[in-house]
């Protein structure tokens, strides 16, 4: 009865103060809503509204509303109007600027390509290696081949794919000028059993006269400027347009031996080529000095002791019979030599070693493409065959994979006494010819 006593009194009092502290709860609760809802009615927008001035009860805003009404019409019209124009103006800015930030993209995809390009072929070959012990690094002389793209010429895609053996060819370039050359030309091929060879057309006469010999053909589709070229031009400006229609087959992944009509095949080149570089051409040079380089002395008497300057030479590369793989370098080269021949009025052959072999310089990249010299008594220029080979009898023994009658004027009835001379063995065909020529 004593414990009751004293707690009762106790515990009435802490029911009292926790009903206290309840209704103070509910009390500010209920203000806190009041004055929430008064500052939603007042301040739609909220306390730090950032569109314009604060917002004023909707009686004040109806009130002006109808005093202005009817003076602020024209003004809202003149308004409306500006802020088309400006929309019109920012439309066209922004336009503006998003092209200039696209060729941007484009000038910097293209720097980022033609920087280090040396270094990023190196690395495409394989991951990077320390070099090995004196006298056993050598450098990767043959650049990776590019992916083919059929989307670039179709039809030919298809041609190629029936004729070339192993994605390579024998292509050359002929109009109705070369006809009776170029029937010694695919004779020969035939004769020696070459399957991989397609002649490119450049007027219809061709291609009817090929396809009447069972010689596979390709006409190309009619392109304004460069068909006026191929159709009536002579040899060199064929010779130069060479180089454009080439660029084609290397996007298609073949590689091609590139011959001028001029020549009689003795032999299959493709088993004679190494493939181990961009570039694999016949020489001009007529021995192992001219045709694979030498180191000449220029003499200055007047300079004293130092009258002697050494220099490296060689004689240059045929332009009428090179052999290319399909990558980047060789790609380049013949843009290179085709954008040159178009603006200036060169020789494409002297373009075509100027490309190949013209170090960087100020102002100047040069093209980083491996090179091969074929052997000159196996690919035989008729400076080789008529100066020299001819009048040796160990040497007109050898019998060679083509002869090319770059030398001479006279090509067809030296061609045909080549025929005579190494395939029906009349010893005396060639004898009639001078060394070099009448004029």
């Amino acid at each position: 009865m004593m414990t009751g006593r004293r707690d009762g009194p106790l515990m009435r009092s802490g029911s009292s103060s926790h009903s206290f502290r309840k209704s103070r709860i509910a009390v500010a609760i209920a203000v806190g809503i009041a004055i929430g809802c008064v500052f939603a009615f007042l301040l739609p927008d909220g306390l730090f509204s950032v569109a314009g001035p604060p917002l004023r009860s909707g009686r004040l805003i109806k009130a002006d509303f109808q005093g202005e009404s009817s003076s602020s019409s024209g003004e809202s019209s003149e308004r409306m109007s500006m802020l088309k124009s400006e929309y019109v103006a920012v439309s066209q800015k922004n336009a503006e600027l998003k092209k200039e930030v696209r060729e941007l993209i484009e000038k910097l995809k293209l720097a980022e390509q033609g920087k280090d390009q040396a270094q990023k072929q190196v690395l495409a070959l394989g991951k990077q290696q320390k070099a090995g012990p004196f006298g056993t690094v050598k450098g990767s002389r043959a650049n990776p081949t590019v992916v083919p793209d059929e989307s670039v010429n179709p039809r030919l895609a298809k041609i190629l794919e029936k004729v070339a053996v192993n994605r390579e060819l024998i292509v050359a370039l002929a109009n109705l000028n070369v006809k009776e050359m170029l029937e010694v030309w695919f004779t020969n091929i035939k004769r020696v059993g070459i399957p991989n060879y397609l002649v490119v057309a450049l007027d219809e006469d061709i291609a009817k006269f090929c396809e009447s010999n069972s010689v596979p053909v390709y006409k190309r589709d009619p392109d304004e400027g460069v068909d006026s070229i191929g159709k009536t031009g002579g040899n060199h400006a064929v010779s130069g347009l060479k180089f454009r229609i080439l660029r084609e087959f290397l996007q298609l992944g073949y590689s091609v031996l590139l011959s001028d009509v001029d020549i009689v095949y003795l032999q299959n080149p493709f088993d004679h080529l190494y493939r181990d570089s961009d570039v694999e051409s016949m020489t001009d040079g007529h021995d192992n000095r001219t045709a694979y380089g030498f180191n000449d002395v220029f003499d200055e008497p007047r300079m004293g002791w130092a009258r002697y300057a050494h220099t490296m030479r060689m004689w240059v590369y045929n332009s009428g019979f090179f052999y290319l793989r399909p990558t980047i370098p060789s790609i380049e080269l013949l843009d290179r030599v085709a954008a040159r021949l178009s603006r200036e009025k060169a020789w494409d052959q002297a373009v075509f070693n100027e490309e190949l072999f013209f170090p960087s310089h100020n102002g100047y990249d040069g093209l980083h493409a491996a090179r091969r010299t074929m052997d000159f008594y196996l690919f035989m220029n008729s400076k080789v065959l008529f100066k020299t080979v001819r009048k040796d009898t160990s040497l007109n023994k050898i019998k060679p994979v083509i002869v090319h009658v770059n030398y001479h004027p006279d090509k067809l009835p030296r061609m045909k006494a080549v025929v005579e001379f190494y395939v029906n063995g009349k010893e005396d065909a060639l004898k009639p010819f001078p060394d070099g020529s009448d004029w």
